[in-house]
């Protein structure tokens, strides 16, 4: 929270990357060092020193540009990809989803995690290493529950 970070959804982590506030034009060197945002229309969560250096912690949200200027692995393929599905409170809504889908994607687990706030979640994910069938998997499944395609190393 405290140190020059983001979360990023596909950039590899340790990577790093230079965020530019295109209403103030003030940019910063951020590592990626943890998965997100799982909003849909985001694709950067900042830490909030990050977000404070940038401008970005009072408005909540602002247009940003990424260039990555260091990558501990090549970015355009390769690594172990998932689609996560959902977040949850309930476990019965994560559970309902799990078993819709392990119908067809034997991978399909839940997964608890506690957000930076202290909040218990239940995420839906469906593993698999081929970055393509992630996203084929992605185009196939119809969900209101927020559907993301996620690089796990």
């Amino acid at each position: 929270m405290n140190g020059m970070t983001a979360a990023h959804r596909t950039l590899p982590l340790n990577s790093i990357a230079r965020v530019t506030n295109l209403k103030t034009g003030h940019s910063e060197l951020l590592r990626i060092t943890d998965r997100g945002p799982f909003v849909n229309n985001r694709i950067i969560d900042l830490s909030r020193t990050a977000a404070l250096k940038l401008d970005v912690f009072r408005p909540g949200t602002a247009q940003v540009k990424i260039e990555v200027l260091q990558s501990p692995v090549p970015i355009d393929r390769g690594g172990r990809w998932c689609v996560q599905i959902g977040a949850f409170k309930k476990a019965d809504d994560a559970t309902a989803l799990k078993d819709k889908l392990s119908q067809r994607y034997h991978a399909a687990k839940i997964l608890q995690f506690t957000s930076p706030i202290g909040e218990d979640w239940l995420r839906v994910r469906v593993t698999d290493d081929d970055k393509q069938r992630a996203q084929a998997l992605m185009q196939e499944t119809h969900t209101d529950a927020g559907i993301f395609l996620v690089l796990l190393d």
